[in-house]
């Protein structure tokens, strides 16, 4: 019945009042509050009575309904929650391996604070058939995080792509919209795609340039992207953030002297 309220408040307001535009308007307010007390309801039985049962939203909007109620309680883990379900739906299957890496993840991130709660969270948010709501998610997370907590989180996920061995084309189309969604620059994309899925440039992409760059323009890349991933950017992350970033660091230090070995550079 949920939705009809505010229909039936106006119909109803404009009869009873001999026809009158404003007695309907008002009735149309009244049942909307009515239509959203009840949608509120509908979505407190859903967390009270679905602990022990799968959650099965109607639309989109639903799920994201969920997610935002789900982050006033863990706020950061389920941005990466629903990121990760997000990937790790993309090739239509969810593997253990990913959902493993998401674990050990989340254990070394958060701690005690990782839950069994956090896990049901993951679950619904795979479960769904609908798509995940990835523009109003990434969007959010725009909003409350820095660029370079963002390219971490990036990096994060490449990391539940390669889980089980191979990024996909479907992860890797995925990947491509969340970052674009949550802003991050493709210089950014290309070096961190490239530490997981390697082609013989692969190197020249991690140091954001190309092999057609002379020795100068190559050691100033890497003088760049030394500043732009160093740890110390995410020195007030946790612990597996600050992992993330050291592995970064030294794939870039890696990729140039790679670069270096290559061409015979001092």
């Amino acid at each position: 019945m949920t939705g009809y309220f505010k229909w039936i408040g106006a119909g109803l307001a404009f009869y009873l009042t001999d026809f009158s535009l404003f007695a309907a308007f008002f009735g149309f307010l009244i049942g909307s509050f009515i239509d959203n007390f009840s949608r509120a309801a509908e979505f407190v039985n859903e967390a009270q009575g679905g602990q022990g049962r799968q959650q099965n939203f109607r639309s989109s909007q639903d799920i994201f309904d969920f997610y935002q109620r789900q982050t006033q309680r863990y706020d950061f883990p389920t941005m990466l929650l629903a990121l990760s379900a997000a990937v790790m739906k993309a090739d239509g299957k969810a593997m253990k391996s990913e959902l493993e890496y998401v674990k050990a993840f989340l254990q070394q991130q958060f701690g005690n604070q990782f839950t069994k709660n956090h896990l049901k969270t993951l679950k619904t948010f795979l479960d769904q058939p609908q798509d995940i709501p990835l523009q109003e998610i990434c969007n959010d997370v725009r909003t409350r995080t820095r660029p370079e907590v963002r390219v971490q989180l990036l990096h994060y996920m490449f990391g539940i792509a390669k889980a089980d061995g191979s990024v996909s084309p479907e992860e890797m189309q995925i990947l491509q919209r969340i970052a674009t969604m949550m802003g991050v620059p493709n210089m950014d994309f290309t070096s961190v795609q490239n530490m997981f899925h390697r082609d013989t440039e692969s190197d020249y992409k991690v140091l954001g340039t190309t092999k057609d760059a002379t020795d100068a323009e190559v050691k100033k890349a890497y003088r760049k992207m030394a500043v732009r991933y160093h740890p110390d950017k995410v020195a007030q992350m946790g612990e597996e953030y600050q992992k993330g970033a050291k592995e970064k660091f030294q794939r870039i230090q890696e990729a140039y002297e790679n670069i270096k070995k290559e061409r015979g550079m001092a």
